[in-house]
């Protein structure tokens, strides 16, 4: 049977080992009896292992190769394929409503955005897992203090309890990618609101983490100055913590910081 041609403008880097496609397809079982929703079958490595649990599976996919192949290949997962564009589709109407796992080798050139919908979504899915490049891998699970800690790692780990489950290397896909990959695993915790406004707190997060090297009060003055125009910043940036760097606080710090900044904008 004809296998599809991996497309390097779609970020495609087909896994070919069973073994991993197998322990990948395991990681959903951490939240069991949900349906689950693979991104990115491809040809369907993984999507065969996840076919065997008792629960109810979706797939989409955005390359036409791929589905066709799926459809061949998988008639039986005709009703379970959706030929779509994950970044645009309605999350929402994939299961009715109903909470679902997301799971998938992730095409390595959407893989932040894939997570940044993740939370745009947390409501809807309790558990993410998958595989992504392991630089990735690393910022998602990045701990204050260290090199890897970014705008990743505040926003998921806001939300989600963050895991680094095993590294994958080149040599088990088809291209074999230039860098090595990691399966990670992210369930929700227990914060159902962060006690600040979160639209703020992802603008605080991001604007500090634009110039990393710089302190929170050099990459801070011109988002004050953009939300209060006309206050004098000097006394607020005055306090010890705006001589940190962005790496050095950890969410709650970050939740804090939010709470300060709206409270000068007088949006508190």
């Amino acid at each position: 049977m004809r296998t599809v041609r991996p497309k390097k403008f779609l970020g495609q880097h087909f896994l070919t080992d069973l073994t991993i496609a197998e322990r990948i397809a395991d990681t959903v079982d951490a939240v069991p009896e949900l349906p689950v929703l693979e991104v990115g079958p491809g040809m369907g490595v993984m999507t065969q292992f996840l076919m065997r649990k008792p629960r109810p599976l979706k797939v989409v996919e955005l390359d036409t190769e791929s589905v066709a192949y799926l459809r061949r290949t998988w008639p039986e997962m005709e009703d379970s394929i959706i030929e779509d564009d994950f970044l645009k589709m309605h999350l929402d109407r994939t299961f009715g409503g109903q909470s679902f796992v997301l799971t998938g080798n992730y095409p390595y050139n959407i893989s932040s955005q894939i997570f940044f919908r993740l939370l745009d979504h947390r409501q809807l899915i309790p558990c993410c897992t998958g595989m992504v490049q392991k630089e990735v891998a690393d910022r998602i699970v990045a701990h204050p203090g260290t090199k890897a800690y970014g705008i990743l790692s505040v926003l998921l780990q806001a939300w989600y309890k963050a895991e680094y489950l095993f590294t994958v290397e080149p040599t088990v896909f088809n291209p074999p990618p230039k860098v090595r990959s990691a399966v990670v695993r992210l369930v929700r915790n227990d914060v159902q609101a962060l006690g600040c406004d979160e639209a703020l707190f992802r603008r605080v997060v991001k604007t500090t983490f634009n110039q990393r090297r710089k302190t929170l009060r050099n990459n801070l003055r011109p988002l004050l100055a953009e939300l209060a125009p006309e206050a004098d910043t000097t006394a607020f940036l005055a306090d010890d913590l705006f001589c940190l760097r962005p790496e050095q606080l950890s969410v709650a710090q970050f939740v804090e910081l939010t709470n300060s900044v709206a409270r000068f904008a007088g949006m508190a």
